[in-house]
């Protein structure tokens, strides 16, 4: 029995009964795309089985940089965008009180994990480094190729930082490298000057890559354990390779999906319950956006924030246009509960939920918008967790991976590549004056 569990009985106004087995046949055959490599992108596929075949030696080094980073640092700065980061982020937020980086120093057992090159706004950088002030600190920085521009710029500032605090010497013990493995500007700068280094795989695409050293090492800095997040991954591993959609609930969530975008429910909105799991959505979005949004077709992914979302998402979600489908990942035990307090005036009206849980009132309004939104025609689905711990986080991650990549051969393209991103790179290396682009750069000049 898998450990997380996927509800699909609020889509009988949506699916007929014989659906989903006529789905079988397309799920057999993207299972066997997936499974033998005969699909597009094949060579993106070492995800399958990485949560059991990982290069135990440096994952054991990735606990000691680890240990080394908590022992000397008040903050780790982790640097890189896209998968890079929002993989990390999304663990760290996950897996810990949910103002864990606003916690002062006095108050913390760990490092502030901190996130940069994500953006090219100055002013980010500049707060981030106001942040830090005095304090000691590391950086992660995190990049295949080691000169895409958002994390090139970032890492050169925080590098400089940590020259100017450490000198060259001490600097050189607090930069860790996440790169390839031969290749690259990044590659090249970390065995020149000594940087400690970690390898992201050649067949692990960035959206991919949180159960690399990409995310491991953000993750175990931040006190999680890795050794659970693994094991969860690989036990879900285990779990989601029967392509039978009786057994297999992460091809059902896949097949379910994809006969709802069949009759126009276009949008999926991933939501959630707990505050800190927001950017568990924007990581989803990657995976999801970067994996189906190709050749002019693909599910939108997007997502909500509830309760907080409905009171200002919630009208168009009710009755605006129907094209939206909703996922919601519910947390059935939370971290912590409270009581609601007893008061004798009852002046705010809540008498009736005296002797009830904060938990209670959040389960209840997640049954109650799910109602309210299947009865407004926007078919609903949830995957239950039982917990936030690293285990099922691992297993969730693998869920979710495991059904976009099927998700992806059922509609006919290729889950594993992402040739749309690098439109924009092109334009603004153009714009940018980089060598080479001298010619784009006056064509779009004349644009402006």
């Amino acid at each position: 029995m898998a450990h997380i569990s996927f509800d699909h009985s609020k889509l009988s106004k949506f699916v007929h009964d014989n659906e989903l087995g006529e789905m079988q046949a397309m799920v057999t055959a993207a299972n066997e795309e997936l499974r033998n490599g005969t699909g597009a992108g094949s060579d993106f596929r070492d995800w399958l089985n990485l949560p059991k075949d990982y290069d135990k030696a440096e994952f054991e080094r990735i606990k000691q940089a680890a240990k080394k980073i908590q022992s000397d640092s008040k903050v780790l700065v982790v640097i890189g965008i896209g998968g890079s980061y929002l993989g990390a982020k999304m663990a760290v937020d996950f897996l810990n009180d949910t103002f864990f980086n606003y916690l002062p120093d006095d108050r913390r057992q760990f490092p502030q994990v901190m996130f940069a090159g994500n953006s090219l706004s100055p002013s980010y950088v500049y707060d981030l480094l106001n942040l830090i002030g005095d304090r000691d600190f590391s950086v992660n920085v995190i990049s295949k190729s080691g000169t895409t521009t958002e994390p090139s710029i970032a890492f050169r500032i925080f590098k400089d930082r940590l020259v100017e605090k450490y000198g060259e010497a001490g600097a050189k013990d607090r930069i860790y490298a996440t790169t390839d493995q031969a290749h690259g500007a990044l590659r090249q700068e970390a065995d020149a000057k000594g940087y400690e280094s970690f390898i992201i795989p050649d067949g692990v695409g960035g959206r991919y890559s949180v159960l690399t050293p990409v995310g491991l090492l953000p993750i175990a800095a931040s006190g999680a354990d890795i050794d659970q997040l693994m094991k969860g991954a690989a036990d879900a591993a285990d779990a989601y390779t029967d392509p039978d959609l009786s057994k297999n609930e992460a091809y059902q969530y896949a097949a379910y999906r994809n006969i709802l975008y069949r009759k126009g429910f276009t949008t999926e909105l991933l939501e959630n319950y707990e505050p800190n799991m927001m950017y568990f959505a924007e990581w989803w979005k990657q995976l999801m956006g970067e994996s189906e949004g190709k050749n002019e077709k693909g599910i939108y992914p997007s997502s909500a924030n509830f309760t907080t979302d409905l009171h200002s998402l919630g009208q168009y979600i009710q009755e605006g246009l129907r094209n939206l489908m909703e996922t919601v990942v519910k947390v059935d035990q939370p971290n912590h509960d409270l009581d609601v307090p007893k008061e004798a005036d009852n002046l705010d009206g809540l008498q009736y939920l005296e002797g009830h849980t904060m938990d209670f009132a959040n389960t209840k309004a997640f049954e109650a918008v799910t109602l309210a939104h299947t009865d407004g025609n926007v078919p609903n689905m949830s995957v239950h967790i039982p917990d936030q711990t690293p285990y099922t986080l691992g297993y969730l991650i693998y869920f979710f991976e495991v059904a976009v990549a099927i998700s992806g051969y059922l509609n006919g393209i290729n889950p594993f590549n992402q040739p749309g991103v690098e439109a924009y790179k092109q334009n603004m290396f153009a714009l940018l004056g980089k060598p080479g682009y001298k010619d784009l750069g006056d064509k779009l000049r004349k644009k402006l």
